[in-house]
């Protein structure tokens, strides 16, 4: 998983071993990956959490190996975490995507996703 973060963002190291344990131990967090034989070649994090709405779930950090685009990884991985979302209860689940991510935004439309007419904020600490 290590090399496939690089791809999704150049300005966040990959997570370390104890990093990458602590994200899977947590109860909120699915991390789903797509492998070829020994290799990994995508993976994608769910994060379904309860606030007073009701039960929503986030799809954070999908990456698909670029030796694996358009093979259908990526699709895969969205198709599952949207049923593990169901399956737990979730009543939307959402997710960004810059707009340079074209074919990603072309998916997300075909799996059903709907831009939202709102602002996305960041408040970094």
């Amino acid at each position: 998983m290590a090399r496939l973060i690089p791809q999704l963002s150049s300005s966040n190291p990959p997570p370390t071993h104890a990093e990458l344990a602590a994200i899977i131990a947590n109860d909120s967090c699915d991390v789903l990956v797509a492998k070829d034989g020994d290799s990994i070649v995508g993976s994608l994090t769910l994060v379904v959490f309860p606030i007073p709405t009701g039960i929503r779930a986030w799809i954070e950090d999908v990456v698909v190996d670029e030796a694996a685009r358009g093979k259908g990884v990526g699709e895969a991985l969205n198709t599952f975490a949207l049923q593990r979302a169901r399956e737990r209860g979730a009543k939307t689940v959402d997710l960004t995507s810059r707009p340079s991510r074209e074919a990603a935004n072309r998916l997300y439309q075909r799996l059903g996703f709907v831009a939202r007419d709102t602002n996305v904020y960041r408040y970094t600490l």
